[in-house]
């Protein structure tokens, strides 16, 4: 348990029960919900959904833009967003016009075939993102398994290396973190490993180029999947030369990069990989794109779709693993054109980096001004305060300033007066619907909320 984060241990332990207490009187529908859903998992749609402070999870009856209302009646200004799922703000009019026409007036759900708005989308993306060809699922988790598939198809090498505490869905070979030793080791909670993660994986901590050559000097590793900047355990920014030498590293030791953008979309219209000028050879990216309806994509360089469908002997029509029978589906297709077209436009991003950065600098003024030993990172249009200061550099670092007790009693102290950040951390994220009044009144709560456990 961290004793460093500048708070009396006792009197947060206090407040935290008096937070719990009021949550508890505030939501009986839904407490209720919760203990009727007896033949869920869990409770839960999906059991990451019992990651809540309050002990269990606040039930949505609608949400529009920036906004969520519970079935008690409660709103909430929401700096979650689905954890990057609603950066377009919830339902946002194109892609419910566009959802609604392609149902209910064109018809097709699942057809598998090809619509026209899948040609739009590629478009699109190969703009903002530089990589010329794409191709479609249903989450980022599925791109990142498909371009692995591929990867490894085309090097004939058997390893992906990624950084430890990277996030990247479910992927088996992402669950590899840097233990005590320096070696890679299995991450703590991994769920039916199919084998030991260090037979598929390797592991290098974020900023760190003697590692990361360290690793791939042994000659067997297919890709390097990354985020630009680690997300997931908080948000760790690349240190300046650090994404230059990977890719400089993965091109004297022939491996190929992938860049999973499906958090770090935040940075701007073309995410990380167009706002550091960077070259993957592979973009995966997933969630925001969709403006809520699943979908996630894959972007190839020329030169590896060429070295891929060169390839006689790879099935990559039927039975190769790389496919799913409602990717590309014409509901995804529409929703992501609308998205991308018409709501996550540029100069929706440049209006959401602005929201970002007042919340920044109001958040940053109010750690300073209670003498708090805390951090603020800042990703385009996420931000994230952290319990330490400066922020961390790697995920091991990142991971070891975690506090739970601290960040769950900010979580529902901020949850019973009507804001909502993401469950997982204390990431904030900014909508193109998201106002600069939404963000003061997150500084109003937030800074009674330090008042209170400062005493």
């Amino acid at each position: 348990m961290p004793t460093d984060s500048g708070v009396d241990r006792a009197r947060l332990a206090s407040l935290h029960d008096r937070e719990r207490a009021t949550y508890a009187q505030r939501h009986p529908r839904s407490a209720d919900a919760y203990g009727k859903a007896g033949h869920l998992f869990g409770r839960v749609p999906m059991t990451w959904m019992n990651k809540t402070a309050g002990g269990f999870p606040v039930y949505v009856d609608r949400a529009r833009g920036a906004w969520v209302t519970d079935i008690d009646g409660h709103e909430y200004v929401d700096f979650c967003l689905g954890d990057t799922g609603a950066m377009a703000g919830h339902s946002p009019a194109p892609v419910v016009e566009a959802v609604t026409r392609r149902l209910a007036d064109l018809g097709g759900a699942s057809t598998m075939l090809p619509t026209e708005d899948a040609s739009v989308v590629g478009d699109e993306l190969a703009r903002r993102f530089g990589l010329p060809y794409w191709s479609f699922a249903l989450t980022a988790t599925d791109a990142n398994r498909w371009a692995i598939r591929l990867l490894r198809a085309v090097s004939g090498r058997s390893k992906i290396l990624v950084n430890s505490y990277c996030y990247h869905g479910s992927v088996d070979e992402s669950l590899i973190v840097v233990g005590p030793s320096g070696a890679g080791v299995s991450r703590e909670g991994n769920v039916g490993a199919p084998t030991d993660v260090t037979t598929t994986s390797r592991v290098a901590e974020f900023n760190d180029l003697a590692g990361l050559e360290r690793e791939l000097a042994h000659g067997d590793v297919a890709a390097v999947l990354m985020e630009p900047a680690l997300t997931n355990i908080g948000i760790v920014l690349p240190t300046p030369g650090y994404l230059a030498g990977v890719r400089a590293l993965t091109r004297e030791y022939g491996t190929y990069l992938i860049n999973d953008e499906t958090h770090t979309f935040s940075a701007g219209p073309g995410g990380a990989t167009a706002a550091w000028d960077l070259q993957p050879d592979v973009l995966t990216i997933g969630k925001a794109i969709g403006g809520g309806i699943p979908v996630g994509a894959y972007g190839l360089s020329a030169a590896l779709a060429d070295a891929l469908l060169g390839r006689a002997d790879l099935d990559l029509v039927d039975m190769g693993g790389v496919g799913g029978t409602l990717a590309g589906n014409p509901v995804s297709m529409a929703a992501t054109r609308a998205t991308l077209t018409e709501v996550l436009t540029d100069d929706a991003f440049a209006g959401m980096i602005a929201t970002a950065t007042a919340f920044a600098d109001g958040v940053r003024k109010l750690i300073e001004g209670h003498g708090l030993p805390w951090s603020v990172s800042q990703l385009g249009a996420r931000v994230e305060y952290r319990f330490a200061n400066p922020a961390p550099l790697n995920g091991t670092e990142s991971a070891a300033s975690a506090d739970g007790d601290l960040e769950d009693f900010l979580h529902l102290y901020l949850a019973n007066r009507g804001i909502l950040l993401t469950p997982f951390h204390n990431m904030a994220l900014m909508s193109p619907a998201t106002t600069v009044d939404d963000v003061d009144r997150h500084h109003e709560v937030f800074g009674a909320a330090l008042s209170s456990l400062l005493g």
